[in-house]
């Protein structure tokens, strides 16, 4: 085989290669991680990958934080997550999902989003900024997260699948979740 033959061979290989990745690989958000083990950081990726939505969407990227017995939450371009959840594999990944959608919330969405969500998701407030303390799924903000988690990944490994009405992933049908949070992301 000649050089010229190899060089073609090889380049049309790749560029099958590359047609053929899923395009969930595209999909991925940037990430810097800070802590966790390099399985850690995988399982992170992999729950990433597992969803539909779009993380490319996020303007910036987001700091994985993986520390051992760590509450997982998220700030604007910042995520903790417990390195013992991670460790459980797939079982971390709605989790890991719902903290992402929290970047949603924060980087993309405006109060006039948050506000339509809201009355959507059947939330009582957005968050709990200067809110007195109320559960965890009476919170706008939680109740997006958690329905983001579960309307791009609904598997039945997800922990935010929604099993009763009051759930905090089921005030919105995923169909409708989709097409409402699409809208707002187009503008």
């Amino acid at each position: 085989m000649g050089l010229r033959l190899r060089i073609g061979f090889i380049t049309t290989l790749a560029l099958v290669a590359l047609a053929l990745v899923p395009a969930a690989f595209a999909r991925s958000a940037s990430t810097k991680f800070e802590g966790g083990t390099p399985a850690q950081r995988m399982e992170v990726t992999r729950a990433l990958e597992a969803s539909t939505f779009d993380w490319r969407l996020l303007p910036q990227r987001v700091t994985v934080h993986i520390g051992r017995g760590i509450d997982s939450n998220a700030t604007p371009g910042n995520v903790w997550l417990d390195g013992n959840l991670l460790d459980s594999g797939r079982f971390a990944w709605g989790v890991v999902q719902h903290e992402f959608g929290h970047q949603v919330d924060f980087l993309l969405l405006n109060d006039a989003d948050r506000a339509t969500l809201g009355r959507l998701l059947h939330a009582s407030v957005w968050c709990s900024d200067g809110v007195p303390s109320l559960p965890h799924s009476d919170y706008g903000c939680e109740r997006f997260a958690s329905t983001l988690a579960w309307t791009y990944w609904q598997n039945a490994d997800n922990v935010m699948r929604p099993f009763a009405q009051n759930d905090e992933g089921a005030a919105l049908a995923p169909a409708a979740f989709r097409s409402v949070l699409t809208r707002m992301l187009r503008r």
